[in-house]
């Protein structure tokens, strides 16, 4: 039981740093002047809505699909491209490198990896 508590706090610190970043990216994205020509999205309004509605979920206590939060800071992914053609490049890598890190901490904690792996319907064991 006290293991179980530990992880999931430790898993809820990670939760949290990737709220963080993700506050932190919404700040540099909603900078004027941005280009979002080369992102897959049209307008600022568009990743803001993106990054908010993540932001939403994480603060809502759960975490967001893996696969979402990576491709947003994936090489050439829309964050990146939007740094990249906008003059924050280097901040960019520093967030990346700290979403990585959340990532792997809120991912792939033994937790969140019994859950993933147990068969569909089936209660948790103790």
């Amino acid at each position: 039981m006290i293991c179980r508590l530990a992880e999931g706090a430790r898993v809820d610190a990670a939760r949290q740093e990737l709220a963080n970043v993700l506050r932190e990216a919404r700040s540099f994205l909603a900078l004027p002047g941005n280009n979002f020509d080369w992102s897959s999205w049209g307008d600022a309004a568009a990743a803001l809505a993106e990054v908010d509605g993540l932001i939403a979920v994480l603060e809502a206590g759960r975490l967001p699909s893996r696969l979402t939060v990576s491709v947003l800071f994936a090489p050439t992914g829309p964050i990146q491209e939007v740094s990249l053609s906008s003059g924050w490049a280097d901040e960019f890598l520093a967030l990346a490198s700290r979403c990585d890190t959340a990532v792997e901490a809120a991912y792939n904690s033994p937790w969140w990896r019994r859950l993933l792996n147990r068969p569909f319907g089936e209660g948790e064991r103790t």
